[in-house]
């Protein structure tokens, strides 16, 4: 998906909401366990809620992975029913010497179709550029992320005095331009997302977090957002789980996600931007 087709499609729908598919046998309804593949009917029936109030899907493949084959067959068939219009984040956080990227690379792009692949920098550029090579496809860089041991490594100083994230975003803007490089900030570290939108403002940053974890909307609107938008912010359990077992828990999907996109709708029209 090109940048000005995402963008057309936030201002369409007035929505920059990512809805994570991070599918758990152990929280689906009772209602889909008898399904041949739960998975895929859950996933199915989540697209069905929330496909005109989000602009992207993001299955996580460890969810997909812990299933074995079973697993892969949903994601697959899964890639199948999200609507072409919708912005695909393959949430596998790979980073491996260059070979090994290059086969990453293959499988999320040319054999299951993804837009993106979120991508873990510590290996440096020749772990990263593999996946560069591909026409309208998007290197979403880990940048700084939200879990408690984010700060082992990302908030460490260099000797220059930068934050180790801020020079990883700047050395990768060596790599791609904003038409194919995001970076993923973590929706409960707004105090530095200000900063990171200095040193790129032009690019998306995919903003996990919001619902479940706690991340608040409006303080990553007021940091992250630039002219084009710039933001896909992702919820995932505070979405999908947010049914009950009953034979209309696609209601209660659909509740939490409609209330996102009216935020959302909200901030976007505040701002003048649609």
């Amino acid at each position: 998906m090109k940048r000005s087709q995402l963008i057309a499609e936030i201002k369409s729908k007035q929505s920059f909401l990512c809805v994570g598919l991070d599918t758990d046998l152990n929280k689906i309804p009772a209602s889909l366990q008898k399904e041949k593949n739960p998975i895929l009917a859950f996933n199915k029936a989540v697209i069905e809620a929330t496909h005109d109030l989000c602009v992207a899907y993001k299955p996580n493949l460890a969810f997909y992975e812990a299933y074995g084959s079973k697993g892969l067959e949903a994601l697959e068939a899964t890639m199948d029913m999200i609507p072409e219009n919708h912005f695909s984040i393959a949430d596998a956080k790979r980073g491996d010497i260059g070979n090994t990227a290059q086969k990453y690379a293959e499988a999320y792009f040319k054999q299951m179709g993804f837009d993106s692949v979120t991508v873990a920098p510590y290996m440096g550029e020749d772990s990263v550029k593999p996946f560069l090579g591909y026409e309208n496809k998007w290197v979403i860089l880990l940048a700084l992320t939200s879990n408690k041991g984010s700060s082992d490594f990302q908030l460490l100083h260099s000797s220059s005095g930068s934050y180790f994230f801020e020079e990883v975003i700047n050395k990768s803007h060596e790599w791609a331009d904003a038409d194919q490089l995001m970076f993923v900030v973590g929706a409960t570290q707004p105090e530095y997302l200000a900063q990171i939108r200095a040193i790129a403002p032009d690019n998306f940053l995919l903003v996990p977090g919001v619902g479940a974890q706690g991340g608040d909307l409006n303080a990553i609107a007021t940091a992250g957002m630039n002219d084009d938008i710039g933001l896909l912010i992702n919820s995932s359990r505070g979405i999908i789980y947010a049914g009950n077992e009953e034979a209309d828990f696609q209601k209660g999907i659909r509740k939490a996600a409609e209330k996102v996109q009216l935020q959302m709708a909200n901030l976007l029209q505040e701002r003048g931007l649609v």
